[in-house]
C-alpha cells in the first residue's frame, strides 16, 4: 500500500504445494505484485461477535484486499524483517525437535505463538483465569530480563556494562516474542528506568508507565482500542499503586493473594466488557499457578530451547523427563477446570453499570487501605456486581433474536424479566469430505463463534428448553458447543430423531450432563405467564426428514410468531388443513427451510399472512436459498421480509403496541458513519 498504509489479505490457496511453501517459509519482506479487488469487511454476526471492521480500525490499517492472483517480485532486507525471519526460524525449531505434546506451550511461552494451542486447552485455562500464563507478559518480560541480568553479573560483568546489554537485548527480545502490547510496555518501561540511572536521573515506575503510555498512544492513536493493550496498563496500574495494601500482608501466601485480588479486582468490569465472564476461582488459581508458571515452568521451557541448540541428546534426556510431569500438570489443570460454578457471567454491562464497577473497586482499594470494616468492603464490592448480575433480567418486554448463523437456523426467545429462555436451534455447519489438506486445523465451529457468545453477552446463564427441530446439521451441530458452555435444563426434540448420527454427540454429553430429552409433536403445549407455546408438527412418529420439523407457534398478548423449522410443501399443507384458525394473520413467520423452492407455498402464506417474514440464511451460500421465485412471490403478495445473510441478527421486541425490529447492519452502519 502507497505510504506504508497497512492492509489485509484474503487469499484461498490453490493446492497442496502452494500450502507447503508458504507454511516453510517467513513471508516477512517478500514483496508480491498482487491484483484482486478491496473488499467490504464482514459486518459481525450480532452486537457480541467478533468484529472485523473493528480489528481493522484497532490495528490501524486502511482495509480488506482480496488478491485473484500474484507474482514474486523480490525479498527485502531489513530489520524487521530478519527478527521476523529468525522467529519463524524458532517456530519451526520447537516443532522439530520438541515433542508434539509440549509444541504449543514452548512456542506459546517463548515467542507469543498461539496457532497451536488447542481449543479445549484455550477454554479450561480460561475457566481458571490463567490465560495470561500461556502467553507472553510483562511479568515474563520482568523474568527474562532478571534471569538475564543476574546471569551476567554472575559472570563478573560490572553492573553499567549489564544493564546496556538489557538495554540492547530486550527490544530484541520483543520482536522475537512477537511484540504484544503487554510486551512492549513492559520492555518500554524497564528501558525508561535503565536508562535513566545511567544519566543519574533515576525516573519513578509510574512515571516511566505513563511516558510508554504517552508514546504508544501518539505512535498509533487506535491501539487503545486492543484489548491486550487495555488489560495490560490497566493490570500494571493496579500493581504499582497498591503498595500500601501489599503491605499489609504478613507473609509470601498473603502477598501472592493481595498481588492477585487486587488486580483481578481492577480489570473485572473490563473482562466483563469485552468477555462478558470472569473466572471466580482464578483468585485462587493465581496463587499457585503464577508462580510455577513464573519460576519453573518459563525457565525450563528456556532452557529446554537452549539444550536443543547446544547439546540436543542432553535436551532429549530432559524431555523425557519433564514431560510427563508437565502432561501431569495438564490433567490436573483438565480436572480442575470441570469444577462447577467457577464462571461469572452476568453478560456485557451497559456503560454506566461499567462506570459504576469501576467506582466501586477504587472505593473499595481505599478502604482497604484505610482498614475500614470488611463488612463496608464488602457491600461496596458486591453491591454493584449484584445489579450487574440482574440488569440482563430487567426487560419487561418479550425478546426474540434470529441470529445470523450463516447458512443455517438459530432463534432465542427470551420472556419478560428473562423468566425462561428457550433456544430452537443452534446452527452449524455443513461439513463435506474434502482432501485433507483444505482442512482447517481448528474447525470452525458455529456454536461456540455465534450462538455462545450471544447468549453469554446477553446475561444468558441457562437455557430452559433447547428446541432441535429436526436432525440436520445446520440446525443441531452447535447443540454440543451450547451444552458444553451453558446450563441446558432439557432439549426437546421431533420424535426419533435422536436417533441419527449427527444427534450422536448430543445426545451422549446430555446422558453425560443428566439433560433430559422429551419427544414433543403436534398437540402438546406449554404456558409461562401471558406466553403459550404449543408444537404443531410433526403429526407422526416416524422420522423421515424436514417434514418432521418441530413447528412451534409462539402466542403472547395478542402477538403471534410461527417457527417453522425445515417443513416442506407438504408439512406446509398440514399445517394449513388442521390450523386454520391459530396460524392466519401472523406478526412474524421464520420462513420454512430458509426459503427454499420446496416451502413458502401461496396456500400456506394465504392463511398466515405474516407481517414480517425472516429467512436464516448464508450469504452466497452453494443452495440459493432463499430461492429468488419464493423472494417474488412474498414480494408480489405484499409480505416484507427481511434475510439474516443481509442485514445479520435480527432482534424483535414486542411491545403492547406491536413489535420493534433492530438489524446488525443497523448497529454496523452506525458505527461506520460515525468512524467516517
Amino acid at each position: 500500500m502507497p505510504n506504508g498504509q497497512k492492509i489485509y489479505i484474503i487469499f484461498t490457496l490453490q493446492s497442496e504445494e502452494q500450502k507447503n511453501k508458504f507454511e516453510e517459509q517467513s513471508l516477512s519482506g517478500t514483496v508480491f505484485q498482487v491484483s484482486g479487488e478491496l473488499v467490504e469487511p464482514s459486518m459481525p454476526a450480532h452486537r457480541y461477535a467478533f468484529s472485523m471492521p473493528k480489528y481493522i480500525e484497532s490495528n490501524n490499517a486502511q482495509g480488506v484486499f482480496e488478491v485473484k492472483s500474484f507474482r514474486f517480485v523480490k525479498k527485502e532486507k531489513s530489520l524487521s524483517t530478519f527478527f521476523a525471519e529468525q522467529r519463524f526460524k524458532v517456530k519451526k525449531h520447537i516443532e522439530n525437535t520438541f515433542p508434539e505434546s509440549l509444541v504449543a506451550e514452548a512456542q506459546s511461552l517463548l515467542i507469543g505463538e498461539r496457532e497451536n494451542v488447542e481449543i479445549d486447552v484455550e477454554r479450561a485455562y480460561q475457566k481458571l483465569g490463567i490465560t495470561h500464563l500461556f502467553a507472553i507478559s510483562g511479568l515474563h518480560v520482568g523474568l527474562v530480563s532478571m534471569l538475564v541480568y543476574e546471569l551476567l553479573l554472575r559472570l563478573r560483568i560490572r553492573r553499567e556494562q549489564a544493564t546496556w546489554v538489557l538495554i540492547i537485548t530486550l527490544p530484541v527480545y520483543a520482536c522475537l516474542a512477537g511484540g504484544a502490547p503487554s510486551v512492549w510496555r513492559a520492555v518500554s518501561v524497564v528501558e525508561l528506568v535503565m536508562l535513566s540511572r545511567i544519566v543519574s536521573n533515576r525516573i519513578a515506575i509510574d512515571d516511566a508507565l505513563a511516558l510508554s503510555f504517552i508514546g504508544f498512544v501518539l505512535l498509533q492513536p487506535s491501539v487503545v482500542f486492543q484489548i491486550g493493550f487495555q488489560l495490560s496498563y490497566l493490570a500494571t496500574i493496579s500493581l504499582l499503586f497498591s503498595g500500601h495494601i501489599f503491605s499489609l500482608a504478613r507473609n509470601a501466601w498473603q502477598q501472592s493473594f493481595a498481588i492477585t485480588f487486587v488486580c483481578q479486582l481492577l480489570v473485572y468490569p473490563l473482562l466483563l466488557y469485552h468477555f462478558f465472564e470472569i473466572s471466580l476461582s482464578s483468585f485462587i488459581a493465581n496463587i499457585f499457578f503464577v508462580p510455577l508458571f513464573s519460576f519453573i515452568v518459563l525457565p525450563a521451557n528456556l532452557l529446554l530451547l537452549l539444550l536443543t541448540y547446544v547439546a540436543n541428546p542432553l535436551a532429549r534426556l530432559c524431555f523425557f523427563l519433564y514431560e510427563p510431569t508437565r502432561e501431569l500438570l495438564s490433567l490436573v489443570i483438565m480436572w480442575l477446570q470441570d469444577t462447577p460454578y467457577q464462571m461469572w457471567a452476568p453478560g456485557r454491562p451497559s456503560f454506566g453499570l461499567l462506570l459504576l464497577a469501576f467506582v466501586s473497586v477504587i472505593i473499595v482499594l481505599i478502604q482497604i487501605e484505610q482498614r475500614k470494616h470488611w463488612f463496608l468492603i464488602t457491600l461496596t464490592l458486591l453491591f454493584p456486581a449484584f445489579v450487574i448480575h440482574e440488569s440482563p433480567s430487567w426487560h419487561k418486554e418479550l425478546k426474540i433474536t434470529f441470529l445470523s448463523v450463516g447458512q443455517g437456523d438459530c432463534t432465542i426467545i427470551e420472556l419478560p424479566f428473562s423468566k425462561e429462555i428457550y433456544v430452537i436451534d443452534t446452527g452449524g455447519v455443513l461439513r463435506f469430505d474434502q482432501e485433507l489438506w483444505k482442512e482447517s486445523r481448528k474447525p470452525y465451529e458455529v456454536g461456540r463463534g455465534i450462538v455462545v457468545p450471544y447468549l453469554k453477552g446477553s446475561g444468558i446463564r441457562a437455557v430452559d428448553k433447547l428446541i432441535l427441530t429436526h436432525a440436520d446439521a445446520d440446525h443441531v451441530e452447535g447443540a454440543e458447543e451450547v451444552m458444553e458452555e451453558i446450563r441446558v435444563k432439557e432439549i426437546h426434540v421431533s420424535p426419533n430423531s435422536w436417533q441419527k448420527s449427527v444427534m450422536k454427540d448430543v445426545v451422549e454429553l446430555a446422558q453425560k450432563e443428566n439433560i433430559p430429552i422429551r419427544e414433543q409433536m403436534a398437540g402438546m403445549s406449554w404456558k409461562h405467564g401471558d406466553t403459550t407455546l404449543s408444537y404443531l408438527s410433526p403429526t407422526d412418529l416416524i422420522y423421515e426428514g424436514n417434514d418432521d420439523s418441530l413447528v412451534l407457534l409462539l402466542q403472547y398478548s395478542g402477538f403471534q410468531a410461527l417457527f417453522a423449522g425445515d417443513i416442506e410443501q407438504s408439512g406446509e399443507m398440514t399445517l394449513v388443513e388442521k390450523y386454520t384458525e391459530s396460524i392466519s394473520d401472523l406478526d412474524i413467520l421464520k420462513v420454512g427451510h430458509h426459503g427454499s423452492k420446496t416451502s413458502s407455498t401461496e396456500p400456506f402464506l394465504n392463511l398466515v399472512q405474516p407481517r414480517l417474514s425472516l429467512f436464516s440464511s448464508g450469504l452466497n451460500n452453494r443452495y440459493g436459498h432463499p430461492n429468488k421465485d419464493v423472494v417474488a412471490r412474498f414480494e408480489e403478495m405484499k409480505f416484507p421480509t427481511l434475510n439474516t445473510a443481509e442485514v445479520g441478527t435480527i432482534e424483535v421486541t414486542v411491545t403492547k403496541n406491536g413489535f420493534i425490529v433492530f438489524k446488525t447492519i443497523d448497529l454496523y452502519k452506525q458505527k461506520k458513519t460515525s468512524s467516517n
